[in-house]
């Protein structure tokens, strides 16, 4: 099953989003437009969907309903989040759908309350919240149906679909430097701070295959690079341990922290894709990596995701990205700040300068990257 459309409402920097979306989808924009944002209605879906979690939690974690209201939303204090999702293909395939609408208590504990919650499969619908018994009892609104296993079975096929969104953006100080951040906290691990323990987790002989195939193409990109593996040290932590071959006769082992920001990040990004079967959330990947291995993310990408059949959301700045030739205009979503108005999402397709450009021979870098730098941004250099 795979997400083939996101409507917002109020969402962060957005008033309003309505986002086709195919196997993957490549997102760009000026700084503070949102792309980050953009990313998280995925994960708070995840977080509704999660045991433990749920409404009140998800939001919480963000900083409390003011934080995820948008700026731009005046008098209306409604945020929404709808999802499309297709599952199969042909005219067999079925349609699902979800829709959560959120408002804040105005006085008291000032509690997040459902304005509707709503669940349909094909033409049926399973759920349309606030029902006769959300009208007995307002505190039932203070929790979706969806994070209830008692009450999601007739659409449980939806909460595990968005219990499997996984997003990325590995640090790699905090790989190197374990002692600057609490590994032990409980949650997501968006940085990457438990991911060997992750990788640990995996059964050995899994594990094993999939770094031997990591490792081979880490050496086409660190040459110097062999035996990547997996070992503990004496108190039972984990590490990743390969050998660096080097102008001595016997090449030297190295650990984690002394590999490089790239080749972790890289290492990260190759176990993610080859690791699980949902929705998958890459922020910026080209950090730290050589423009010319950032060139082939997009084909490499569409190859792994292809053999797991896995949808794949990508946020990037970056030109050798955006270069790559496979990448067509539907699978770009162009960011555009309007001030006060928040920020518009629209596919590369949709937007005709664009569509001439491209015709005319351009990359899709040479024709939606200079749209996303800020106009005066050649006045930086005169700062002093």
């Amino acid at each position: 099953m795979r997400f083939t459309r996101l409507k917002l409402r109020n969402w962060r920097n957005f008033t309003e989003v309505d986002l086709a979306m195919g196997e993957r989808l490549f997102i760009t924009g000026p700084n503070a437009s949102g792309k980050s944002n953009l990313l998280d209605a995925f994960r708070f879906l995840r977080d509704l969907a999660l045991s433990g979690g749920g409404l009140q939690q998800a939001v919480l974690e963000r900083g409390g309903l003011t934080k995820l209201r948008c700026l731009a939303a005046r008098r209306d204090p409604k945020v929404e989040i709808e999802v499309e999702l297709k599952d199969g293909a042909g005219p067999d395939a079925v349609t699902w759908g979800y829709s959560i609408g959120m408002k804040q208590e105005t006085r008291g504990l000032r509690r997040v309350l459902l304005t509707h919650e709503r669940v349909w499969r094909n033409e049926k619908r399973l759920l349309d919240r606030p029902d006769e018994q959300d009208g007995k009892d307002e505190l039932r609104l203070t929790e979706t149906h969806l994070e209830q296993i008692s009450a999601n079975r007739e659409f449980r096929p939806l909460a595990e679909v968005f219990q499997k969104v996984v997003y990325l953006h590995l640090v790699p100080q905090l790989l190197k430097f374990p002692q600057l951040a609490n590994r032990e906290a409980s949650g997501e691990d968006p940085f990457g701070i438990r991911f060997l323990d992750r990788l640990m987790e995996t059964p050995e002989k899994t594990r094993r295959s999939r770094l031997k195939k990591i490792e081979k193409a880490l050496q086409l990109a660190v040459p110097q690079l062999k035996e990547l593996t997996d070992v503990r040290d004496g108190t039972g932590i984990p590490h990743l341990e390969a050998v660096y071959r080097h102008w001595r006769p016997n090449a030297g082992r190295q650990r984690e922290d002394q590999f490089s920001d790239g080749t972790l990040r890289l290492i990260g990004l190759l176990w993610t894709l080859l690791d699980g079967e949902g929705l998958l959330l890459l922020e910026e990947p080209e950090l730290s990596l050589h423009s010319s291995i950032v060139g082939k993310l997009p084909e490499l990408i569409w190859r792994l995701q292809r053999a797991r059949n896995r949808q794949v959301l990508v946020s990037s700045h970056s030109s050798e990205l955006f270069s790559d030739t496979g990448i067509s205009a539907e699978e770009v979503g162009l960011l555009i700040p309007h001030g006060s108005e928040g920020t518009e999402v629209k596919l590369a397709s949709g937007k005709e300068g664009i569509r001439c450009l491209l015709e005319g021979g351009m990359t899709m870098a040479e024709a939606v990257l200079p749209m996303t730098a800020p106009q005066s941004i050649s006045q930086l250099a005169l700062f002093d």
